[in-house]
């Protein structure tokens, strides 16, 4: 997990003040959290973002403008409202894949292919982005632990200690279901 910059006591404080819509509470989370989110945004743009075109920065700030778009935060904790940024964080990133792959095959423009070579040229990593989203989204759906425990690794740079504890199963668990997950995603991604 990311080290701590905003103490546990005020964040939870935070959290408290954003769900009785208090005004200016999300800004004062998000200013208080700034920190933690740069980390998190920088490990997911190392670990899958990074043919997206987005910087930590960029990354952080998009997260913070669909976080004041919802109507309602439901976290209670420190390991929650990370989470939830992890997975806004990680939707942001494959909504600007699918952008960029829409306009770099013309939008709404009608396609005409003069040279198929073309499009074996193209960068494949944008495309891992989105089979890695769609793999985990089936996965959660079939192993919902084992979904999360991807998400905690993967997109949270969570511990196996910490994993454990938010689950509430054992360390081998964790790593067993690490395991498994791996497999199981590399089967749903052709």
């Amino acid at each position: 997990m990311p080290n701590a910059d905003i103490s546990d006591q005020d964040l939870m404080e935070l959290l408290r003040r954003v769900k009785a819509g208090e005004e200016g509470a999300r800004d004062a989370l998000f200013a208080g959290a700034y920190g933690e989110l740069r980390q998190l945004a920088r490990s997911r743009l190392r670990d899958g973002g990074r043919n997206t075109f987005l910087d930590t920065t960029a990354l952080v700030h998009e997260s913070y403008l669909r976080f004041i778009r919802t109507s309602e935060l439901r976290v209670d904790d420190r390991r929650a409202f990370f989470a939830y940024a992890a997975r806004v964080m990680r939707s942001v990133i494959v909504d600007t894949v699918r952008e960029r792959q829409a306009l770099r095959r013309g939008g709404d423009l009608q396609r005409c292919t003069l040279d198929t070579s073309v499009a074996d040229e193209m960068p494949s990593g944008e495309d891992d982005v989105i089979k890695l989203h769609e793999a985990l989204e089936q996965l959660a759906t079939v192993e919902p632990r084992l979904a999360r425990v991807v998400e905690m690794r993967y997109f949270m740079d969570s511990s196996e200690a910490d994993i454990a504890e938010a689950l509430d199963v054992t360390e081998r668990t964790v790593r067993r279901d690490w395991r498994r997950a791996r497999m199981m995603l590399a089967a749903m991604m052709p």
